[in-house]
């Protein structure tokens, strides 16, 4: 399964249907919530939907709602129903779900049908949603495989999205495994790799901070619910969604690079979420976000028959100082060496360190020179 994401243009009547939608979704899911939540016998996701009908003649208006929306509804509500179950099975100190709020509702699914996308051949094709109509959308990428699901998302910044999730076979031709490298994360370089390439940290969140902070000021000096409160928490929302844009922009194109020439990756199986819980560092290793890095290197390297082999971090920089130049690549050549060789072969030969700025990172794919 494959998933695409671009961006849609609603006219007003569009959007205030979308947002219909979404209140309408909400609704459902708290109706059937207060009446399930904190039983001990969880309804079969088959009995749940049946009660749909009946509640459609109790309130008309959800007649203005495709089907198979408010299906995905209830199924949601049953995985989580499902989920909290297993957690006091396992003698986990778990509470109720909680109803939600107004506005909580961000996405709804439109599964197997009630969804058609129409080739315009000009800039924005058009995306047909049951009960809302032909939105406008701008497909900057060929769809390859059968559409079997497209989920509608608005942001806080008040765009809207659409992520199309495609059946597509994949054939997989196994790599000889002829090209090797080993990857070493850093606060201050991003990566050093075993070829002896350094990668800038382009540390987004440090260098948009000033400005958000600024935002969130001007925020906290609006009165909570006034027209102008929403603008402004508009322009932090759009401020956040550039940096996460950013980021995310950076990470799939290195994690592409390496996934294009190399046929066996070797990375450090790191534990971030307790490195952040008590690294003085944490800040800066979240900004550099290495195991949304890590995650994209292994989801790219699948369907590439490429092998990520993850090594045991302990001991990759013993004996190496911080003020060491060359303190990076060499715990890359021993990461290489653990996952691929024999264990921690010292490195004799000192390469030419190429530091790479991350600003030269701009096509997916690129050589990186």
């Amino acid at each position: 399964m494959l998933s695409y994401k671009f961006r849609i243009y609603p006219s007003k009547e569009q959007e205030g249907r979308l947002f219909e939608t979404l209140e309408l979704c909400r609704q459902t899911y708290n109706y059937f919530l207060a009446e399930w939540n904190g039983k001990s016998k969880i309804p079969s996701r088959i009995k749940l939907q049946s009660q749909l009908p009946k509640l459609k003649k109790e309130k008309p208006e959800l007649g203005r709602v495709y089907s198979k929306v408010l299906q995905m509804v209830l199924y949601q509500l049953y995985s989580n129903l499902k989920a909290l179950s297993q957690l006091k099975k396992n003698r986990k100190k778990v509470g109720r779900l909680r109803l939600k709020s107004k506005g909580w509702f961000k996405t709804f699914v439109y599964n197997q049908s009630g969804f058609k996308l129409t080739k315009t051949g000009k800039r924005l094709d058009l995306l047909h949603l049951s009960k809302i109509g032909d939105i406008p959308i701008r497909v900057h990428r060929t769809i390859e495989g059968r559409i079997k699901q497209v989920i509608v998302k608005r942001h806080n910044s008040g765009k809207w999205f659409a992520c199309v999730f495609v059946e597509k076979e994949v054939n997989v031709v196994q790599r000889e495994p002829k090209n090797v490298v080993g990857l070493d994360v850093g606060v201050k370089h991003f990566l050093t790799d075993s070829d002896g390439r350094q990668i800038e940290n382009p540390r987004f969140y440090e260098k948009t901070i000033r400005r958000i902070r600024v935002l969130h000021h001007w925020l906290s000096r609006k009165k909570k619910g006034s027209k102008n409160y929403e603008k402004q928490k508009i322009k932090l929302a759009k401020a956040y969604e550039r940096l996460t844009n950013q980021r995310n922009d950076f990470l799939h194109k290195l994690s592409r690079f390496y996934v294009n020439n190399y046929d066996v990756i070797c990375v450090e199986n790191l534990d971030i979420k307790n490195m952040v819980r008590k690294h003085n560092l944490a800040q800066k290793i979240l900004d550099a976000s290495w195991g949304k890095f890590l995650q994209l290197l292994e989801q790219k390297a699948e369907r590439a028959a490429v092998r990520v082999v993850k090594v045991n971090p302990r001991g990759t920089s013993e004996g190496l100082g911080y003020e060491n130049p060359y303190r990076d690549w060499i715990s890359a050549c021993r990461i290489k060496m653990r996952g691929w060789d024999s264990p921690d072969s010292p490195a004799e030969t000192k390469p030419l360190l190429v530091e790479i700025p991350a600003s030269s990172i701009v096509e997916a794919g690129s050589s990186l020179r």
